[in-house]
């Protein structure tokens, strides 16, 4: 049996809605998901009604960006209350900086001489929040470019032109918003902080004593060698394992959730990480 945990909908940047990401993962035989949305969790409750309906277990998610230092990553949460007040408001101050941005960088791209509008943004993100993955849908819709990956080289990666930076918490903050939301925090694709995971045992060791609670061991790019090593460490610093595909729908085309020819995420994973959501 397998299961998915990073997975992402309408309410950020993905291209389906929880209620069809569920029926999705039952349709390929999985038996529990979290939809891990960028510093929002308004789809929890559709998911989770959801998850009834279809016999799929959903465990609350979210992903959030955070800096160590110099060095970027992401911290997936799982377990939060939804309602918890310094959660809410924690997020409200990311998503504000994530709207700060997307104005920025349309400003940009109008200097450039390209007529995109925040209207326009919106509306190809149906619901919840927008950002630079709608910037790129509007600028294909507009002929400017062919697909996303010309949209983010010509103008919305780091160092291009349209780029802009925006607000996000040092990974204790990040940390210490899940926990105290009842939370577990763990580590994002770490393959992706450094494909040589030559740095990952330093980052490991910090983050580990400012209280992260695991590490995502199965992910698409992480090769069975590379989970390995991944475990090895995890297992030094007594952090639990979680995976999954980091599906976005066609937002990424040629993505799948877990399952099949994609990363496959053992559903017995889940037993530790309800043991650990019991002890908060």
């Amino acid at each position: 049996m397998t299961i998915d945990l990073h997975v992402h909908s309408v309410f950020s940047d993905g291209s389906q809605s929880p209620t069809e990401l569920v029926a999705l993962a039952a349709a390929r035989g999985l038996t529990a998901i979290s939809i891990t949305d960028h510093d929002t969790m308004a789809g929890t409750d559709e998911a989770l009604q959801a998850g009834r309906a279809h016999g799929v277990e959903v465990l609350p998610g979210l992903e959030i960006s955070a800096h160590l230092g110099q060095t970027y990553l992401h911290i997936l949460g799982y377990g939060m209350r939804p309602d918890d007040p310094g959660l809410v408001a924690g997020l409200s101050q990311l998503q504000g900086a994530r709207d700060e941005r997307n104005r920025k960088i349309v400003q940009k791209l109008v200097e450039m001489g390209h007529a995109v509008s925040l209207e326009e943004v919106r509306r190809c993100s149906r619901v919840g929040q927008t950002g630079r993955p709608h910037i790129a849908k509007t600028l294909m819709a507009r002929g400017v470019v062919k697909n996303m990956p010309e949209a983010f080289e010509k103008f919305l990666k780091k160092g291009a032109p349209a780029y802009v930076s925006r607000f996000v918490y040092d990974a204790e903050n990040a940390i210490a918003l899940i926990k105290r939301a009842g939370g577990l925090a763990v580590l994002a694709h770490p393959i992706q902080i450094d494909p040589s995971l030559g740095g990952l045992p330093g980052v490991l060791a910090e983050l580990a004593s400012l209280g992260l609670d695991g590490v995502e061991l199965y992910y698409p790019t992480q090769s069975a060698r590379t989970r390995k090593k991944i475990r090895s460490l995890a297992d030094k610093y007594q952090l639990l394992y979680t995976g999954g595909s980091d599906y976005h729908g066609d937002i990424r085309p040629g993505t799948h959730l877990a399952g099949g020819k994609n990363v496959s995420v053992p559903a017995d994973l889940l037993v530790d990480i309800r043991k650990r959501l019991k002890k908060i």
